[in-house]
């Protein structure tokens, strides 16, 4: 089975591809020629992933699968969000959105965080989501260079350590991405 994941972010397509049987191939944008910024302009995360799936099987006439993902500060009001990839400006530079993050966190004393992954998934018709989420809290500063987005300050429940420090086959086990594709990937069970 050959399906479309409707993302250029090369990270996240070896992630999933990694968590995936031989017989489900991931067929990324630039394999169909849609080399155009998806929008994203939906108000939650959910709304995003949605978006995005549409998108694609509208205009290219593929199954594809979207993700989104935030992560939602307790102590920001959820914040960044919907917003966590362009929290600090529209150049999308993990960077800046991470010292944007330690900044706005600097006199807060609760750290406590969660990522939320909503994948949605149109296949023959019909359109499902699924979702996965990884609680934690945000450390004072950037530590490890495994992984993207905000890893290095991310620190999952249950471990010492951020995502950043963790094993790829570590992180897929207990990140929101990797329990919404084990959602995702049981449902693809079915076709396959």
């Amino acid at each position: 089975m050959k399906i479309v994941f409707a993302t250029n972010n090369k990270n996240k397509i070896r992630e999933i591809q990694s968590m995936l049987p031989p017989s489900i191939e991931i067929i990324s944008l630039e394999s169909i020629g849609c080399y155009e910024d998806i929008p994203e302009t939906a108000n939650t995360i959910e709304g995003n992933a949605v978006l995005k799936a549409n998108y694609v099987t509208q205009k290219f006439g593929y199954d594809c699968f979207a993700d989104d993902t935030g992560l939602e500060v307790d102590a920001l009001d959820g914040e960044p969000g919907v917003f966590s990839a362009r929290y600090a400006g529209e150049q999308k530079s993990a960077e800046d959105n991470m010292d944007k993050l330690l900044l706005n966190l600097e006199n807060k004393d609760s750290r406590k965080a969660q990522f939320k992954t909503v994948i949605a998934l149109n296949i023959k018709g019909e359109q499902h989501l699924f979702a996965g989420i990884a609680r934690g809290e945000i450390t004072k500063e950037k530590i490890g260079d495994q992984g993207f987005g905000y890893d290095p300050i991310f620190k999952p429940e249950g471990y010492l350590e951020t995502f950043a420090q963790l094993s790829l086959e570590t992180k897929n086990t207990i990140s929101h991405r990797g329990k919404a594709t084990q959602k995702l990937l049981a449902f693809l069970n079915e076709y396959v």
